[in-house]
């Protein structure tokens, strides 16, 4: 069916997983090659390429694979991102490796996506790393799954084998907390239930790949409940030709929850100053309301000293607040992980110092069990912390506001992205009764 012009066209973050020649590379490159989203000179090059099979096939895992190391190996060792669109949606790919030392690759390309695809070899069922994948998307909430049983072709496309592996893969699901999982068999090598339904599986009646992602619902991912604004930047023009932009104040960031509308009473924290929303700006112009993710500028009724690093946020769903944290981390870096380690502590659009305190407990990727507390967590490690920051944080569970409840911990000295974080619910101890200084 055609889509009409003037349809909005929405964004989709997505990324593969699975383990080491699950085809990965291959299905993304199959997704580009037969929806038409390559580029004449991307098209020359695969067909000039010297890694064209003997079967006169073009290596599609080589429009991701773009490290030497990765095409020499044949397998996927950094993320690889790739961007295409249809009439209906535009797209982002992760492309994340499947060995297990590259785990911190996986979490940072996964960390930001809307849907994860886990690979599954036919032949092979359902194996470590399948879990191993699963059980981080799960950490990470990511709220769509799409299990691609891949290589069909190698299994004589039997849909016993496809119900088998579903099977087995449903058999630990439960413990995951996943809602939306959804299984398609494909051959990426084929193209078969990629881009266009396979007549050699007339027993699969479900979408193709390509199909569900077109259609899959996004909308409700995002926290609509509770209104957040972390302030990034205070933008005073003032520009002297133009009388509209003198003595305008506009507080600009990018809308991590909710929903906000002129005339709405919001709260300023830490401060706890309220007001109301004067006008809502945009790029394009003013606006009536606006919703997450949206950039926003909000000009507010009153004169109140806000900076970069507060956050506005709506009076009647107040976040935690607190200097001492709980979280899981994964953590990204060589040198380990130890209880007593100061970093620099990058949440929303404020920075702070912090420690860490203790470590809780490693957890295990494989099951999500916890494992006895550890001296150290060593890189790809995930596990369960505690922090003391320089000054509190206002925050959100992070399985309840995934822009509001994560952050980043930074090596001083080096600026080294050491470790992506997830906070826990806020306790008794982050729930402070913030005084209204209503005006």
């Amino acid at each position: 069916m055609a889509v009409p012009l003037h349809h909005p066209v929405d964004l989709l973050r997505f990324n593969t997983s699975g383990s080491v020649d699950d085809g990965k590379s291959t299905l993304i490159g199959r997704l580009l090659y037969d929806s038409k989203s390559l580029m004449e000179d991307q098209l020359e090059a695969l067909e000039r390429s010297a890694d064209i099979t003997g079967g006169g096939q073009i290596n599609l895992a080589n429009l991701t694979d773009g490290l030497r190391a990765e095409r020499e190996q044949g397998i996927t060792i950094d993320v690889a991102y790739r961007y295409f669109a249809t009439p209906r949606r535009k797209f982002i790919i992760a492309d994340t490796p499947g060995h297990v030392q590259y785990t911190r690759n996986m979490v940072t390309g996964a960390s930001s996506a809307n849907l994860s695809i886990v690979l599954v070899d036919a032949r092979l069922g359902v194996i470590e790393q399948s879990r191993r994948h699963s059980c981080i998307d799960a950490l990470l909430r990511i709220p769509h799954l799409v299990v691609a049983v891949n290589k069909m072709d190698l299994v004589g496309w039997s849909e016993e084998r496809f119900d088998e592996i579903r099977t087995q893969f449903e058999e630990f699901l439960p413990r995951l907390d996943l809602k939306d999982v959804t299984f398609i068999p494909v051959s990426a090598l084929h193209g078969d239930n990629v881009v266009d339904p396979s007549p050699r599986t007339p027993w699969y009646r479900g979408p193709t790949l390509l199909g569900h992602l077109e259609s899959v619902h996004i909308g409700s991912d995002w926290n609509l409940s509770d209104f957040r604004l972390p302030v990034q930047w205070v933008n005073r023009p003032n520009h002297p030709s133009d009388p509209r932009l003198h003595d305008f104040r506009g507080f600009s960031g990018q809308i991590a929850g909710g929903v906000v509308r002129v005339g709405q009473q919001v709260m300023i924290l830490p401060s706890g100053f309220t007001s109301t929303v004067k006008e809502i700006w945009t790029l394009d112009g003013p606006l009536h309301e606006a919703f997450c993710p949206q950039s926003v500028t909000l000009v507010l009724a009153h004169d109140i000293d806000v900076s970069r690093g507060d956050v506005i946020v709506d009076p009647a769903s107040l976040p935690g607040a607190g200097s001492i944290l709980q979280a899981k981390i994964c953590w990204l870096h060589p040198r380990p992980l130890q209880s007593g380690r100061k970093y620099l502590l990058k949440h929303t659009t404020q920075t702070v110092q912090a420690v860490v305190t203790s470590i809780e407990h490693r957890i295990n990727i494989s099951n999500l069990e916890q494992e006895p507390a550890a001296p150290e967590l060593a890189m790809n490690d995930i596990g369960a912390i505690r922090l003391k920051t320089s000054r509190p944080l206002i925050f959100d569970g992070y399985a309840t506001n995934r822009l509001t409840g994560s952050f980043i911990l930074i090596e001083q000295g080096t600026n080294a992205t050491v470790g992506a974080g997830m906070l826990l619910p806020p306790t008794e101890l982050a729930q402070p009764e913030y005084r209204d200084f209503s005006i």
